[in-house]
């Protein structure tokens, strides 16, 4: 019989792994800070390049920086051609997050210096991966649909040069602009799961490309990624903000969550979410398709009506609610939804690497290695006893 029957399956909620100076989630007042920065003043008045450098080396750059961080990675975003081909040798049916999964140790074998130890050479590396995955990305989407990838343009932005990548056409300003604000709002949430296995696999002195790999991994599952490709596919159910209220119904009713509202740490509206909305409600004017914009507002109201109604509860929305709107009127394939939230949060993971094996203050060599707590089967007071394979 078991030694115990009790199960611990806390998810490490609640305790503490390491110290960091990367971001901060304050979910009882709806902050989220990267560096000292609200998320969300960076959105409004800083680029996606900003904000990476400011991840990366810890302060926002000042002109000449960002020129020549910006131009690092204008050079760093174009890919092998041994790795364009070996996509083109992928089933077409391949998901996505496994193909980028797959492409980024590929990128590893053309680094010739990929078992540098430096932290030169792991900036260098970051740098790499956050402009080669957008192209990644953009380059798998136009491989499974019988089309060549497009070479990078250096004349656009980071946030630019992914959409003219993928479709083929540069974006209008405003449309970059939008997709630019999504990347600096995705690109850090803390020691959330993907974070969480960068760093794991970091605090073994793995390469970037192998912590990237495993994030991108934790990413893939539908408990962490995916949740706004869900709530587009919500949307697309609902079709008609007629619809919105017996399908909320329905749905508490048969004990379904409502994708897009609730967060494991926000305990009001996720501050993301509100940057979003315009934005999402601005696309759909510019795309002449409005209404998913306009179900989602109600699905909002209502939902929140509902839940306080019949539950008793507040409920709230988040970061997935309007990205999955505001994606979706920009043309981005709903399975690709993930693949981009890896296209920002590049950025944070790696500043998450750099921090576990370079930071000054940490105690170095410390190997992620927590204890679990049997609880299988003995057999009687002591070991189970080997029975020959004939006598079993």
């Amino acid at each position: 019989m078991s030694q115990d029957s009790s199960i611990i399956n806390t998810g490490l909620r609640g305790v503490k792994v390491a110290s960091t100076k990367i971001s901060d989630v304050d979910g009882e007042t709806g902050k989220l800070i990267y560096r000292g920065y609200l998320a969300k003043d960076l959105a409004s008045k800083a680029t996606f390049e900003e904000v990476a450098h400011l991840l990366l080396y810890e302060k926002l750059p000042d002109s000449d920086e960002l020129k020549s961080f910006s131009s690092k990675m204008a050079k760093e975003r174009s890919l092998p051609a041994e790795i364009i081909q070996a996509l083109q040798t992928r089933p077409k049916s391949a998901l996505p997050m496994d193909i980028l999964q797959c492409a980024v140790p590929m990128l590893a074998h053309h680094d010739p210096e990929v078992k540098s130890t430096t932290k030169e050479h792991a900036l260098t590396t970051a740098i790499k991966l956050i402009a080669k995955l957008p192209a990644i990305v953009a380059a798998w989407d136009r491989i499974r649909n019988a089309k060549q990838p497009i070479p990078p343009d250096p004349r656009l932005s980071h946030a630019a040069n992914f959409l003219y990548m993928l479709t083929g056409n540069p974006p209008d300003e405003e449309t970059s602009r939008f997709f630019d604000v999504c990347l600096v709002l995705h690109a850090e949430h803390a020691f959330n799961a993907s974070t969480f296995s960068a760093r794991q696999v970091a605090s073994t002195t793995a390469h970037m490309y192998a912590s990237i790999t495993a994030a991108m991994g934790s990413l893939s599952g539908s408990l962490h990624g995916g949740a706004n490709t869900r709530v587009m596919e919500m949307l697309i159910e609902i079709n008609s903000p007629e619809n919105v209220e017996p399908y909320i119904i329905r749905e508490i009713e048969a004990g379904n969550k409502i994708m897009g509202l609730g967060h494991a740490v926000y305990k009001v509206d996720d501050p993301r979410a509100l940057i979003l909305a315009p934005m999402s409600k601005r696309m759909g004017e510019k795309s002449g398709e409005t209404k998913w914009y306009e179900i989602s507002t109600r699905l909002e109201q209502k939902g929140k009506e509902v839940f306080k109604q019949r539950k008793n509860m507040d409920i709230f929305v988040n970061v997935d609610f309007y990205s999955a709107s505001l994606f979706y009127t920009m043309g981005i394939p709903l399975d690709l939804f993930t693949p981009v939230f890896a296209v920002s949060r590049i950025s944070g993971w790696c500043a998450h690497v750099l921090e576990e094996q370079f930071a000054e203050a940490a105690p170095k060599a410390v190997l992620y290695r927590p204890e679990s707590e049997y609880i299988g089967e003995y057999c009687g007071p002591t070991e189970c006893p080997y029975v020959p394979l004939g006598q079993r």
